[in-house]
This record gives structure tokens, sequence and C-alpha cells, in this order.
């Protein structure tokens, strides 16, 4: 059963949510903005060493705590590992009152029709029993579109809602995810697309089930709305993309109702080198800001 705490913090808290589950695709990109190059560490464990100490470091900053961060997206070694000598999700939801989620992708499809599909994950169900073992509280899982391909929207919809189904049926949020690339040039197109198969696949949900959205923040202010006000969505809440801190919160606080979940927005700026009292004080400005822009409409 759902924490009903957990339920209420998601459902209205002032804040965002902390996206801490780079894989092992992006870690090397992660650590080297973090200030660690790759001359650093030998292999993979070294590196999975690395971005857990940094993880860590962000988990343990007194400012990292649920009256702000109201959640922490974290990748499945992260959930394997402990924070200050406690399992991680158990440290996160009881010294820090952040809940915790759980990133399931295996990574992207090869491009076909405008997207990348989720690739297939067989061992979903015994991933989704140990995420309830050690006490997330819900999933993410991230699709990526490419192109205003309207039957490949509805695909990567479709994908995601059917896997959502399974998440619920273990007592688990799902986070859909499915990210517009903000580079590309029909951008506004697609998210309205995207925003009719959303719709769409909602409708036909059970009544007494819901999801939580992550979109990319979009062209278009308050498109996403109809979304926001939804009965069977928990929280929209807006990926980074790319986008720089600034420009990430000017665009948010322009969305009424949607709240980041940012990865390198929240981040930026950080560094191994620096001392704690000055990674602190940064990380606390990067909440704050965060924050703001998350409430600000």
């Amino acid at each position: 059963m759902p924490n009903q705490k957990q339920v209420e913090q998601m459902q209205s808290g002032k804040g965002f949510i902390a996206a801490l589950d780079q894989s092992g695709g992006s870690t090397p990109k992660a650590l080297m903005l973090y200030g660690v190059n790759e001359d650093a560490y030998k292999n993979d464990t070294e590196m999975y060493d690395m971005i857990h100490a940094m993880r860590s470091r962000i988990a343990m900053a007194p400012a990292f705590t649920g009256d702000r961060v109201l959640g922490a997206i974290l990748f499945e070694m992260t959930m394997d590992r402990e924070i200050n000598g406690i399992p991680s999700a158990k440290f996160l939801w009881e010294e820090r009152g952040v809940v915790p989620f759980l990133k399931i992708d295996k990574g992207l499809a090869d491009e076909a029709d405008g997207v990348q599909l989720l690739k297939p994950m067989p061992e979903l169900d015994s991933t989704l029993e140990r995420a309830v073992a050690a006490g997330i509280f819900g999933t993410k899982m991230r699709s990526v579109i490419n192109a205003a391909s309207e039957s490949g929207i509805k695909a990567v919809a479709a994908q995601q809602f059917e896997v959502g189904a399974q998440i619920n049926a273990h007592g688990l949020m799902p986070i859909i995810e499915p990210e517009v690339t903000i580079s590309i040039a029909d951008k506004a197109e697609a998210e309205t697309m995207l925003m009719n198969a959303i719709l769409e696949q909602l409708d036909a949900m059970p009544a007494d089930q819901q999801v939580m959205l992550k979109l990319t923040l979009p062209e278009i202010d308050g498109l996403y709305s109809p979304l926001v006000d939804h009965p069977r969505v928990m929280r929209v809440v807006a990926l980074s993309g790319g986008y720089n801190r600034e420009k990430a919160n000017e665009k948010l606080a322009k969305n009424r109702g949607i709240i980041a979940s940012f990865s390198r927005a929240l981040t930026e700026g950080l560094s191994a080198q620096q001392s704690d009292d000055a990674f602190n004080a940064d990380i606390a400005k990067a909440i704050e800001t965060i924050t703001a822009a998350s409430i600000a409409s």
C-alpha cells in the first residue's frame, strides 16, 4: 500500500523532484560536468563509485530536504547502495523526508517513425518487487520524440501507459516520460500531438489509478494545463532537457501547476573540487531557485 504521507507530499507539496538517475550512458558526461574527467577512473566500477559519491553528497546537503525537494529519482544501482550507511531509499525518506523514485528503463530502442521507444524490460516484474521491498514510491521510464510524427507519438504513449499499468499493479506510481527533444524544428506541433495522445490514454485508464507525467517544457505556455487538471494525473513535472537552469526556471514559471524534475539544471555548477561549505551553498541556491520556479504559477 502506498505511504499516505508520501502520496500527500507528491500531490500537493511545494517543491520539486530531483533527478539523480544518470545511467551508464550519461554518467561520464555528468561526472565531467562535476569536474571528474574520464582518466580519474579505470573501469565502470570506479565510475559508478564516483557518481554515487556525487549523489550522496547532494542527498546529504543540509538544503536537500522534503520541504523543497519533494522526491528524488534514483538509478537502480543507487537503490542497491547506501547513503551515510543507510540504504539509499530509506535514507532519503526517513532522514531527509524526500520521496524515493526509481528509474526502471533499460535505455532507448533505435529511432523509427520519428521516435525512440523503450527497450524491452523482461525483468521488470522482479525489479518492481525489489523496488517495493526497498521502500520505493514510484518509477520513471523515458522515451524520446524527435519529430511531429502522429503515429510515432501515439506508439510512445501507448507503450508508456502499457508499462505504467504493470507498475501500478505492483502498487507503485509510474512517472510517464515521453521527452520531446528541445532542438527539433517541429517541437510545438509534436507537443500538441503528444498532449492529445496522453489525454486519450488517461481517459482509458481505470478510475482508481493515477500516473505522474514528466514532460519537456513546452513551446506554448500552459499547453499542458488539461493534463495538470486531469483526475488520473497525480502531478505533472518538467525535465530540463538541456536548457540551463536559468532558462529552465524561466520557462517552468510560465506553466501553471507543473513542478521541476531537473537533473543537469540542478547540478549545474557543482564540482568535486568544491569545499563542503561552497558545495552546500551552491546546491542550496539551486534548490531555492528551482523551488521558486516550481511554485511561481
